[in-house]
């Protein structure tokens, strides 16, 4: 489960998604394109993070393990303990060419990326 700055225990998913997500540095390092939810847990699996590119062209997608994140609803935005070159060199895809998020061993290696056990294991 995401960590959160603030008192609300749910949130819309809308409300989330398009939020703008930083660093510890406070760098912009993008922005929350999707949630993706495993319908058997009805967890939050995924935050599908959308970065790089320029007016919305050539973005590169990440799937970012939601436990990974602080959730700031103070000033609507999330932060990722990243830098943006580890980033840059993450496992990511681009619009037309999204991974099988089910497949566990992919999973397994988002996870492991960003140093945060699976919450299926």
């Amino acid at each position: 489960m995401a960590q959160k700055i603030g008192t609300r225990r749910v949130l819309s998913a809308s409300t989330i998604t398009g939020d703008e997500v930083v660093n510890h540095q406070n760098e912009d390092i993008g922005k929350i394109h999707e949630l993706m939810i495993d319908l058997e847990s009805g967890r939050i699996a995924y935050a599908v993070l959308s970065f790089g590119g320029f007016l919305g062209m050539g973005n590169k997608l990440f799937a970012i393990p939601w436990n990974a994140f602080v959730i700031d609803e103070e000033d609507k935005k999330m932060i990722l303990d990243v830098d943006k070159e580890r980033l840059r060199n993450a496992p990511g895809f681009d619009e037309d060419n999204w991974p099988d998020m089910a497949d566990s061993s992919w999973g397994k290696k988002i996870y492991s990326y960003y140093g945060k056990r699976p919450y299926w294991e």
